[in-house]
């Protein structure tokens, strides 16, 4: 049986993520945190086999924290179960160190296929989202690969203008100046290959799946 540690700050996800699991006698969910410091202390305490968790929640920074999970508890494997949009987070989440990614908007045929792929060593990416990648990540001019050049950090500023965040906003969430989120704005526009922040936020948005 694999031990499970649940990290979301929404109640409402952390109970149906216990409501799946609870018939099921491969998976015990030994612990379940809210925010980034829970945590760091219940992984610290249960060294559990599999941690699901939230990548943007309190006192936590995204990716980077993931970056420092892995490095701290390399025996743990993560399944990333997110509100944020897979295009921008899913190969860069695998890549830093991640074995799955799973939307929220996924079933729970799809949550539970993840989570038995990753119990078992393998690693999880929807397949829609992989083919998707594979067909559209041909040439210089392409908008996914124009995503995955990005920085984490841009990743975050971006993932933030697109929930509608200001400026000041992000400068808070992020722990940096707003004249750094400027400057992060103007190299987005540049990467991305746009003139403008509405230009800018469609094409964060233009991948999603439903």
């Amino acid at each position: 049986m694999k031990t499970i540690l649940i990290a979301d700050h929404h109640p409402v996800t952390r109970k149906g993520v216990t409501c799946m699991l609870k018939t099921n006698n491969d998976f015990s969910i030994i612990g379940k945190a809210n925010n980034g410091d829970e945590l760091y202390k219940k992984l610290e305490k249960h060294n559990p086999d599999i941690l699901i968790m939230e990548i943007d929640m309190p006192q936590i920074n995204g990716i980077n924290a993931l970056r420092g999970i892995k490095s701290q508890f390399p025996k743990t494997r993560v399944l990333i179960f997110s509100t944020h949009p897979e295009e921008i987070y899913a190969l860069r989440s695998i890549k830093s160190g991640a074995a799955g990614y799973v939307p929220k908007t996924a079933s729970t045929k799809i949550f539970l296929k993840a989570l038995k792929q990753i119990a078992k060593g393998g690693i999880f990416l929807n397949e829609e989202l992989t083919s998707t990648f594979t067909s559209r990540n041909v040439g210089e001019t392409s908008a996914i690969s124009r995503y995955k050049k990005l920085s984490s950090r841009e990743i975050e500023v971006l993932n933030l203008l697109s929930i509608g965040k200001r400026n000041k906003d992000i400068a808070t969430a992020l722990n940096i100046n707003e004249k750094t989120v400027s400057t992060y704005k103007t190299r987005l526009l540049k990467k991305l290959k746009v003139d403008n922040l509405a230009d800018l936020i469609h094409q964060s948005r233009m991948f999603q799946f439903g």
